[in-house]
């Protein structure tokens, strides 16, 4: 391994170790590579640099994550991408990772318009104006400047309101839930979410051995307040997640009568709530009432993450709650996440300077237009074999087959030439979704989508079980 640059960034000199230890392993089969707190210890960096490094070597296709397992490296030359095992999750994340693939299936809305470079640019002249010192004060919270920027803006008016001691900050979104799981005790306890919910969401439930109920979302994009109301009047429903705006990956909106009509049933019932505010900011035309605008902030908790708006520079899941402060405090603490404080501080300043606001204004103009693409290009190409809900914001489509297909062979097929695509069963653990496809509108790359959709085509009407 090349020693570090002076000019280099910590993850570049991460990524290059990585880099060496794949070249460095040899044989046919799945090479596992050190944890992220392994490589933080031994590197003496923060985990969420090791976080991002890997991201790098997982989007050039050298490596792959498992579930609860780690890392892998793989020699490409080695791997059969229809061998993925039985866990179709796992066989969507390797495949994606794998070089020359059209992944349909992604969830990269910042990937049209990162902010990497303003990002990095802060961090360069922060590192100048703060050079680090031997023993810097410990905030396992996350760094005083991000929660302050972040309690601003969320607050909203004097009764609904948040303090930077009311923000939690986490290397990643999955670390954030895990503590949230542990401080609420939700083992064997009973939890509503909406439905098609994202697959992290659930399979990190479902391993925390938490009973999920699905509220599945309408036509309308709108929940069933008579359904929840049975739900809450004869389940013991500990919490309730609900979307902030976004249901993802419908990228669909609830009617505002109907937010009203759910928030009136929630604040008669003593369940927390839990908002969902990953794609709050990415609607198409911002604005709109939000949970969090109805609800009382004593049963109320938001939850978001970074990387969907700034990109993968910016790992870092957060957490805003007003009570429990002394349990999260100390989960936090026990946690021991290692985040870079410059790197917080630069992503502070991304919001407190209106950057953020500036390109967010962007994002949503881009991906509206990738949508108006993408949605035109199904309707000439797949209209009688596809029906899709049109998005209202947000980086995928959630399509319906027409026929009854097989959607796991639909899968397996266009694997074959070199295409990747969610199944909709993904998004549910109890079954449901099974005729449904994610689609994504931000893919990179040379390929030709209207060829991949005639494929797409094919397969459904090969594999129709009618």
């Amino acid at each position: 391994m090349k020693g570090p640059r002076e000019t280099d960034f910590a993850y570049q000199a991460v990524y290059r170790y990585l880099a060496s230890l794949i070249i460095e392993s040899e044989g046919d089969t799945r090479i596992r590579l050190p944890s992220l707190r392994q490589l933080a210890d031994r590197l003496n960096v923060s985990i969420s640099t090791i976080q991002y490094a890997y991201s790098l070597l997982e989007k050039e296709g050298r490596v792959y994550s498992v579930a609860k397992s780690g890392y892998y490296a793989l020699p490409v030359s080695s791997f059969n991408p229809l061998d993925s095992g039985s866990d179709l999750l796992e066989a969507v994340y390797v495949n994606a990772r794998r070089p020359g693939m059209l992944v349909l299936s992604a969830d990269d809305p910042a990937l049209l318009q990162p902010l990497d470079s303003p990002l990095l640019l802060l961090e360069r002249e922060l590192l100048r104006q703060y050079p680090r010192q031997p023993q810097s004060p410990s905030q396992p919270c996350g760094e005083l400047e991000l929660r302050t920027a972040l309690a601003a803006r969320y607050t909203t008016s004097p009764l609904r309101y948040w303090h930077a001691d009311d923000v939690y900050i986490g290397a990643d979104l999955r670390g954030v839930l895990e503590i949230l799981i542990a401080v609420l005790g939700l083992k064997d306890a009973t939890v509503v979410v909406e439905s098609p919910c994202d697959w992290a969401i659930l399979r990190l439930f479902q391993a925390a051995c938490v009973r999920v109920i699905e509220l599945p979302v309408q036509a309308d994009g709108g929940l069933d307040p008579q359904r929840l109301k049975m739900l809450l009047d004869t389940e013991p429903v500990r919490l309730v997640m609900l979307s902030s705006a976004l249901n993802m990956p419908r990228g669909s909106l609830a009617p505002d009568d109907n937010r009203h009509a759910i928030a009136g049933l929630l604040a008669a019932h003593d369940s927390w709530v839990l908002e969902n505010d990953c794609y709050g900011e990415l609607g198409f035309d911002p604005g709109g009432v939000r949970f969090r605008d109805l609800l009382d902030p004593e049963r109320l908790m938001v939850f978001s993450a970074f990387e969907k708006t700034i990109g993968p520079e910016a790992p870092y899941g957060y957490l805003l709650s007003r009570h429990l402060s002394a349990e999260l405090q100390r989960h936090f603490l026990l946690r021991s996440f290692r985040l870079s404080p410059i790197r917080q501080k630069a992503i502070a300043r991304l919001y407190s300077s209106g950057r953020i606001d500036q390109h967010l204004l962007v994002l949503r103009r881009l991906l509206r237009e990738r949508k108006g693409q993408m949605t035109q290009l199904l309707q000439e190409r797949l209209g009688d074999a596809l029906h899709f809900v049109e998005p209202q914001g947000g980086a995928t489509i959630w399509v319906r087959s027409l026929r009854r297909v097989n959607v796991r062979r639909v899968f397996q097929r266009l694997l074959a030439h070199q295409v990747v695509i969610a199944p909709g069963e993904l998004f549910s653990l109890h079954g449901l979704h099974g005729q449904h496809l994610r689609l994504c509108h931000t893919f990179g790359g040379d390929h030709n989508l209207a060829a991949a959709l005639g494929l797409l085509g094919d397969a459904l009407r090969l594999e129709s079980i009618e």
